[in-house]
C-alpha cells in the first residue's frame, strides 16, 4: 500500500465528509467529539444559505471545502454519504482530488452495480474504495451503527474504522456488490413496511377503522408494538420519503439486474415519494393527527 496502515494509525487521520445531511452531520459531531479535529466537509447545498447542510456549519465545527475534489484532496479517509442518485457523481468529484492510498468509504444506499462503478472510479484514481452498507438507522447508535464492509480493501480498512469510532463495522465480503445487495434486499422489507402501513392506515382512517386494524395486527403479529411502530414508520416516510424513493429506485435496479420484475419495489418507491412531498413537520407519536394531515393533502 502506498500509504501504510501503520502511518495512518500513528498520526491523526484527516477526514473528508462528502454529503452533510443527516449522516454527515451526525458523523461530524461524533468524530469531533472523538478528538478527530481535522475534518473537511462538502455538500452541494452549501451554496444555499438557508439549506440544512449550510445551516449545520454554524454549529458543527468542521471546515467547508470549496468543492468535492477540494474537500477530498488532503484526506486519509473520505466518507461518502450523499443521496443514492449522487453516488457515482460524488466518487467522480473525489477522484479528481484523492491522494494515493486514501480510503473512500461509500455509505450510500445504491445498487451493487452502481457501487462497482464508483469503485472503478476511485481505484483507478489511486484511492482504495471500500463498499459500506448501513444496516440500521444512523440516529440511535450513530458511529456504532452496524455497517457491512465490502471489497478487496475492506479488511485493511477495518482497523482504521474501529480506530475512528466506527465500532459497528464488520468485514462482510471481499467482493464488491455483496454488502449493498444485502442492504437493498433489506430495504425491500423495511421501506416496504413503511409504505404498506402508510397506505393501510390512511385508507383505514378514511373508513374510521384504523384502531381496529392496529388491534388486528397486534393479534396476528404480536412481536412489534404496532401502536408505537406504525406512527414511527409512517413519520419516516414523511420525513425522508424523497430520499427513500431514490433508494428504492436503486433497489429496482438491484432486483432487475438479477432478472426479476421489481413489482413491489416500484410501488414502494411511488408511495415513499408521495409521502415525502405531503407535509413538512410531523410528530411520530400522534398517529391520528398525522393521518389527518396527510389526508388533508389529498
Amino acid at each position: 500500500m502506498r500509504l501504510s496502515l501503520l502511518s495512518l494509525l500513528l498520526k491523526p487521520a484527516q477526514l473528508c465528509l462528502l454529503g452533510f445531511g443527516e449522516v454527515g452531520q451526525c458523523f461530524g459531531v461524533d468524530l469531533l467529539a472523538a478528538n478527530i479535529a481535522d475534518i473537511v466537509a462538502w455538500d452541494i447545498k452549501f451554496a444555499i444559505t438557508e439549506s440544512p447542510p449550510a445551516q449545520a456549519l454554524q454549529h458543527i465545527a468542521v471546515k467547508a471545502g470549496k468543492s468535492g475534489s477540494d474537500a477530498a484532496k488532503a484526506a486519509d479517509i473520505i466518507i461518502s454519504a450523499v443521496t443514492a442518485a449522487q453516488t457515482v457523481s460524488a466518487a467522480r468529484k473525489a477522484a479528481e482530488g484523492i491522494k494515493p492510498g486514501a480510503f473512500f468509504l461509500d455509505m450510500n444506499s445504491a445498487s451493487p452495480n452502481m457501487k462497482k462503478e464508483a469503485a472503478d472510479i476511485i481505484n483507478s484514481a489511486g484511492g482504495y474504495y471500500v463498499e459500506a452498507a448501513v444496516m440500521s438507522p444512523i440516529g440511535p447508535k450513530r458511529l456504532a451503527t452496524p455497517i457491512l464492509l465490502g471489497g478487496p480493501h475492506a479488511t485493511n480498512f477495518y482497523p482504521l474504522a474501529q480506530d475512528i469510532g466506527l465500532t459497528g463495522t464488520s468485514v462482510f465480503s471481499v467482493e464488491y456488490g455483496k454488502a449493498s445487495a444485502a442492504k437493498m434486499c433489506r430495504s425491500i422489507i423495511v421501506k416496504g413496511m413503511e409504505s404498506l402501513l402508510c397506505e393501510s392506515m390512511l385508507t383505514a382512517r378514511l373508513y374510521s377503522v384504523e384502531d381496529t386494524v392496529l388491534t388486528s395486527l397486534a393479534d396476528l403479529l404480536p412481536g412489534p408494538d404496532w401502536a408505537t411502530l406504525t406512527p414511527y414508520m409512517i413519520s419516516r416516510s414523511i420525513k425522508h420519503g424523497s430520499r427513500r424513493a431514490e433508494e428504492m429506485s436503486e433497489v429496482e435496479k438491484t432486483v432487475t439486474d438479477v432478472g426479476l420484475d421489481p413489482l413491489m419495489s416500484v410501488a414502494c418507491a411511488k408511495r415513499q415519494k408521495w409521502a415525502g412531498t405531503r407535509i413538512d413537520d410531523v410528530a411520530p407519536t400522534e398517529l391520528h393527527a398525522m393521518l389527518d394531515a396527510l389526508i388533508g393533502t389529498i
